[in-house]
């Protein structure tokens, strides 16, 4: 049985959506999945899951969050070569540049990216909420 980690940051609750779908989606594919907020996740815990689901809204300059998400990420992007990875997030501005650059710099880590970011504008939709689902599945 695959283990797999949902970790995301939310600051209007529309990426907490998203997590709670990519966790259904994992656990409905037969996963043990469980989900962290960013500032209970560490280098510690990513080596005990076989694949992470990693969730950041855009935030400033389309940028990822720089208060508890970025410290965690760039605590476990050392141990993200070679382990199955999944990107998703909302926005609110922009055009989703944040997520392409985030995107772009997982596979550069060496990270087996499972399936294709989700990003959703404002609060997602069921069609948002349904790909974050195959999100949680691809992970398995």
């Amino acid at each position: 049985m695959s283990k797999v980690a949902v970790v995301y940051w939310s600051g209007t609750g529309n990426t907490e959506v998203m997590a709670d779908a990519v966790l259904k989606g994992a656990k409905d594919a037969g996963a043990e999945a469980e989900i962290f907020t960013a500032d209970r996740f560490s280098a510690e815990l990513i080596d005990c899951y076989d694949a992470v689901a990693l969730g950041c809204p855009a935030m400033g300059a389309e940028e990822l969050e720089d208060s508890d998400f970025l410290p965690m990420y760039e605590s476990i992007k050392d141990k993200l070569r070679g382990k199955k990875v999944v990107l998703f997030g909302s926005y609110g501005w922009g055009d989703g540049e944040w997520m392409r650059n985030w995107d772009e710099e997982v596979k550069t880590l060496g990270a087996d990216v499972a399936a294709d970011f989700v990003i959703a504008n404002e609060a997602p939709d069921d069609e948002a909420i349904a790909a974050c689902e195959r999100l949680g599945a691809a992970l398995v």
